[in-house]
């Protein structure tokens, strides 16, 4: 069997911590990250969301940028997870390191703050209008760490994250990079806070995924980012663990919903478990993209059934610690996987009581202690846009 690719570094930014072992803390000991909007001036200060509680000029500061700098929050938060990753794997950063990233608005942040100023003619913040493309957010990023060789931003929504990880796989496998930093990020902003309460999946409440009584979601914010290497890189380095298999489909069936049979999130389960070359069986945990919307929850779930049938493992949804994070969602699922693998542990689905009607379905609702050598990771997006990741542990 494929070894996979090697993770040898991971870096995370979350409402529940500023590092990897804050948020591993957290995890183990239920405390979620859901609170009411501080940072983020809005007037929607009634909905909770899993904001991290430091200023744009805090994180500016952490990372001694000058005055005058051109880093929206998006970028502050990914280059803060970032520097982890490439602290704790030690990376060289040459012409064969790649930066990947994946974001869903980018630096809107900023555009946002400004765009009335600019419109009433005022110039002088012109610069951040076009901070809300995408890949503005990445470029900062790889001007930071000194990347000039291969940089590309992946917006495919929720999956953005996840998406980013499995093309860096890939161009290691086919040999094109020996070294790529992959992940996402994403920032709370009014046109994201704004549009998913326009479409009524925002919940009043702390969000219960795959709870028959489930009644929308938390937006969150973050950043988390992995160290992928080719194997004649790893030269003696600690492996987190590999990144085993990947699978991306589209649901194809409407632009923010799923169809009832999970036809997307089943195929990209099905690819991801093709790639990887194990059986259903072989699976010990499942980190479920678990948004708590209803038709997003029984599309998972009846697609998880499709694949599993009566042998579901055990899976929770990691969401009900750190809000729905967009773009960084998948990326920071994977490095709570890695954590899974890592510490063999299960991360409990807070604030669950009674299982869908649809599926019956239990999600894991308490830390478990448990031998985990794989583990699957779901990331379902707008667009229909699903993938599915599998991380293993590290062959000794």
């Amino acid at each position: 069997m494929d070894k996979g690719v090697a993770v040898t570094g991971m870096g995370v930014m979350s409402a529940i911590g500023s590092n990897t072992e804050m948020n591993y803390q957290a995890l183990i000991s239920s405390k979620n990250g859901i609170s009411f909007p501080e940072i983020l001036q809005t007037k929607h200060t009634h909905l909770p969301v899993a904001e991290i509680k430091l200023s744009n000029n805090n994180l500016a500061e952490n990372l001694k940028l000058e005055e005058d700098h051109l880093f929206t929050r998006a970028a502050l938060l990914g280059v803060t997870a970032i520097k982890e990753a490439v602290n704790e794997s030690q990376l060289k950063i040459d012409s064969q390191t790649g930066l990947i990233s994946g974001t869903s608005v980018g630096g809107i942040d900023a555009t946002e703050k400004f765009f009335r100023e600019f419109s009433a003619g005022n110039t002088k913040n012109e610069r951040f209008i076009k901070a809300q493309h995408p890949g503005f957010t990445t470029e900062k990023m790889a001007k930071y760490f000194g990347i000039t060789g291969y940089v590309s931003t992946i917006s495919t929504a929720c999956s953005s994250g996840a998406n980013a990880i499995m093309m860096g796989a890939r161009l290691i496998k086919a040999g094109k990079l020996t070294r790529v930093i992959v992940g996402g990020t994403d920032c709370l902003t009014k046109f994201t806070l704004n549009g998913f309460n326009s479409l009524r999946i925002l919940s009043n409440e702390h969000c219960k995924p795959f709870d028959q009584n489930r009644n929308g979601l938390n937006l969150g914010e973050g950043a988390a980012y992995l160290i992928l290497e080719a194997e004649e890189e790893i030269k003696g380095k600690k492996v987190l663990g590999r990144v085993l298999g990947y699978g991306n489909a589209n649901d194809a069936f409407h632009q923010t919903a799923s169809s009832k049979n999970g036809q997307g999130a089943f195929l990209a389960m099905k690819k991801a478990l093709q790639k990887a070359g194990i059986s259903p069986e072989g699976i010990d945990y499942i980190n479920a993209h678990g948004t708590a919307t209803q038709n997003n929850d029984a599309a998972e779930s009846v697609a998880l059934k499709r694949i599993f049938v009566e042998n579901v493992p055990h899976f929770s949804s990691t969401k009900s610690f750190t809000g729905h994070t967009l773009a960084a969602a998948g990326a920071l699922e994977a490095v709570y996987s890695l954590l899974s693998i890592n510490k063999n542990k299960i991360f409990p689905n807070l604030n669950f009581s009674e299982p869908m009607q649809e599926t019956g379905l239990n999600p894991v609702t308490a830390l478990q202690e448990k031998e985990i050598k794989t583990v699957l990771s779901n990331s379902f997006g707008f667009g229909g846009n699903c993938t599915s990741l599998i991380f293993a542990e590290n062959e000794k």
